[in-house]
């Protein structure tokens, strides 16, 4: 009995390890490959490690393009998607969980099946309305569009079902409106499920490419991933330039995720994500 769970436990851990390195392969090979020089890349067999390391790369990147300006767009889109959408996720969330209303499961069901149409679909008439709407390469045109999702609402609906019925009856007996119910009451109870929201918000936001190179047209307005886009040319690709750049835009969700992992965890285990 002893060899058999010795065994097992054994191959868990070959297991695990042989996992570990398949998803941290690609983040250590970009740390490395960053430091390389560019001729290091046109070697023929590649090799994962260089003679020599350089910044050169990071040199070339501050020098080539405005690197500031980049990573202040992208805060701002990023962390203004993020907040207004974790509010309003919310709020869509807490009505269609503990709110009684005609059309109430039907409204949901129309908010889902908006998850599952691709976004190429709706790219051109998102470009018409933001034109339109003078919004075009501004931050509140790249902002205000993603100012609420369906699966934000959805992982926040599964949040407030699993709360017991009594914390709101309660409220109401106090004289509370279901607004204030739902700051003073609710929220507090789903912190961990906000900031995991919040950390999901961040990161498709921050590593973004398409959208918000459709809705910028200035360089003075681009974010990080579009930035990163003027390394690679029609005929050549500066790698170099483009990992460490890569790099550099990594680093800041890294620092996030460190801070808020444990409740990043502890929302996906108490939340609609959980299986």
């Amino acid at each position: 009995m002893e060899r058999r769970i010795t065994g097992g436990k054994t191959l868990a851990f070959v297991g695990s390890a042989a996992l570990l390195v398949a998803v941290l392969h690609p983040f250590l090979w970009l740390l490395v490959a960053a430091f390389k020089p560019e001729q290091e890349f046109m070697k023929y067999p590649p090799t994962v490690f260089a003679s020599h390391y350089t910044f050169d790369s990071f040199v070339k990147v501050w020098d080539s393009i405005p690197l500031l300006d980049f990573f202040k767009n992208t805060v701002i889109f990023s962390v203004g998607v993020m907040i207004l959408s974790v509010f309003l996720d919310s709020m869509a969330g807490y009505a269609f969980a503990r709110m009684k209303f005609k059309g109430n499961k039907a409204l949901f069901t129309l908010v889902l099946v908006t998850m599952m149409i691709p976004f190429q679909v709706l790219m051109i008439p998102l470009f018409v309305e933001v034109f339109k709407l003078g919004m075009l390469d501004t931050y509140w045109g790249l902002i205000i569009p993603r100012a609420a999702s369906a699966f934000g609402i959805y992982l926040m609906r599964s949040f407030f079902i699993s709360l017991p019925k009594d914390l709101e009856e309660s409220g109401r007996i106090d004289g509370l409106s279901e607004f204030q119910i739902y700051r003073k009451i609710m929220l507090p109870l789903c912190k961990s499920s906000m900031i995991t929201l919040g950390i999901f918000h961040l990161m498709n936001n921050w590593n973004d490419l398409l959208y918000p190179l459709m809705l910028t047209s200035s360089t003075e307005m681009r974010t990080l991933s579009a930035g990163l886009a003027m390394f690679v040319g029609q005929r050549n690709i500066e790698y170099g330039p483009t990992l460490a750049a890569s790099l550099l835009a990594l680093l800041p969700l890294l620092v996030v995720y460190v801070f808020a992992q444990r409740f990043f965890v502890q929302g996906v285990a108490t939340s609609g994500l959980k299986g």
